[in-house]
């Protein structure tokens, strides 16, 4: 208990906190920051670089009460083809404004449910993309899959256009915890979108999990995992349950009195990454873990990890171009997104222009800082010798608060004049600490808790 008390003394418990999926935070995005600059990044890409392509599809047959996504429900495919309809046109859009030349080494499909998407969808979508920034030679295709939302076809469908890494969403296989967010889904059905998958010759599997959701205890947990176990995936994530009603309306669907208090949602963490370490995975980041061969396990080890919108990753490419409402672009001078709302989505689209409303123009620091973050993120270390290698003595600005650090979380960390890194017992409060890098405090802005 002594470890809880000095944890919870530093914030633990109390603390909210960024992901930093991404630095500086989208809630301090700017409207000034809308379709012009992006255009002119956009223009200026470097066609030797390939660049990373996500897609937005924020359909849900069914809106299950924990997410906080931007998602809509809808009961036919009406909706759906006309957002595809929308998105070729973003892309013709896009034909306009590439340099010719340009190449991509990633593609994510994300949601909402890709899946909703029946076989002659997918390929439809697929290949407008191709058409307009044709893959590299090596190259790979990600798509969330929901297993009750799937069927052979459409695997075949994605398989046929190049989907080489599949994530699963599973959250808990337990009945009640299920029916307590609104997401019934039987462990046969998983079982069989794995083999599905597999058989397709899927290379890399993801499963998604989450922890802190109502009603869950460490043996429901443990049988969750168990299971996972069986499945045999490549890479778990395991996110904890971001409680946000005030962002997300349905859930306030969730009764909060069985969500789990913070010292056993922080015990229900640990015991599911004790459970994955010993069955061989190794521990990726805050949140990730991986078998020792699978490409994620090598970037960490050779340190080439990366953190972008989806977590840990080893795409290493400098660019990522969002497509699809609410998506958000990285690019050379910064962080653009769409318009959020999908009406608000399409009328930019069809009225000719690209669908940016917000982002951020970033400034020498905030490239310093983004790093220095992604640094405490990924390897647990801020490398102070690296960063000014690459940004020269803009560096040094940093070294109070490594000093800092080491006053207030004492040998939780080890400071020294190359930098700090965060011994394992403090590794709980790694995205505290990478907070105390952050030079952006938006008024009002409530995040999710650091546990």
């Amino acid at each position: 208990m002594k470890q809880i008390d000095r944890l919870r003394s530093l914030g633990l418990f109390d603390a909210r906190v960024p992901r930093y999926t991404s630095y500086p935070t989208a809630p301090i995005f700017s409207p000034e920051v809308g379709a012009a600059q992006p255009a002119q990044a956009l223009a200026a890409l470097d066609p030797a670089e390939p660049v990373s392509v996500y897609l937005h599809i924020p359909f849900c047959e069914r809106l299950c009460w924990f997410c906080a996504c931007r998602t809509q429900g809808t009961k036919t495919l009406a909706p759906v083809e006309a957002y595809i309809g929308t998105l070729e046109q973003e892309l013709f859009l896009l034909r306009g404004i590439l340099p010719d030349g340009l190449r991509m080494g990633r593609m994510h499909w994300g949601g909402g449910t890709p899946t909703i998407l029946p076989p002659e969808l997918i390929h439809r979508l697929a290949r407008s993309v191709k058409a307009v920034i044709p893959p590299a030679a090596e190259w790979e295709f990600s798509v969330e899959i929901d297993p009750t939302m799937v069927d052979r076809a459409r695997i075949d469908a994605l398989a046929a256009e190049g989907m080489n890494r599949a994530s699963i969403g599973i959250q808990d296989f337990d009945p009640l915890v299920q029916k307590a967010i609104g997401r019934i889904q039987p462990f046969d059905v998983t079982r069989a979108c794995v083999e599905d998958l597999r058989a397709a010759g899927i290379r890399s599997l993801n499963a998604d999990l989450v922890y802190g959701l109502p009603h869950q205890d460490i043996a429901r947990l443990d049988d969750t995992v168990s299971k996972v176990l069986d499945l045999a995936p490549d890479r778990v994530a395991l996110f904890g349950y971001a409680h946000v009603p005030w962002v997300s309306k349905r859930q306030k669907l969730i009764d909060e009195t069985t969500l789990p208090k913070e010292v056993a949602r922080f015990e229900l963490a640990a015991h599911a990454a004790l459970r994955f370490c010993d069955a061989g995975f190794s521990a990726i980041g805050i949140d990730h873990f991986a078998r020792k061969q699978d490409a994620l396990a090598i970037a960490a080890v050779s340190g080439r990890l990366r953190r972008n919108f989806q977590g840990y990753t080893d795409d290493t490419c400098p660019t990522l171009i969002g497509l699809g409402a609410s998506s958000i672009s990285r690019l050379p001078s910064g962080f653009v997104q769409n318009a959020a709302a999908t009406p608000a989505y399409v009328q930019r689209i069809e009225a000719e222009q690209l669908a940016g409303s917000r982002g951020h123009v970033m400034t020498e620091d905030d490239l310093l800082r983004a790093r220095a973050i992604e640094m405490i993120m990924c390897d647990f270390r801020l490398d102070l010798a690296a960063l000014r290698a690459a940004y020269g003595t803009a560096a040094d600005r940093l070294r109070p608060e490594v000093a800092s650090l080491a006053e207030t979380f004492g040998d939780l960390v080890e400071a020294t004049r190359g930098g700090v890194t965060i011994r394992p017992e403090g590794r709980a409060l790694t995205r505290i600490i990478a907070s105390r890098l952050d030079a952006h405090a938006p008024d009002g802005v409530r995040y999710s808790q650091a546990s």
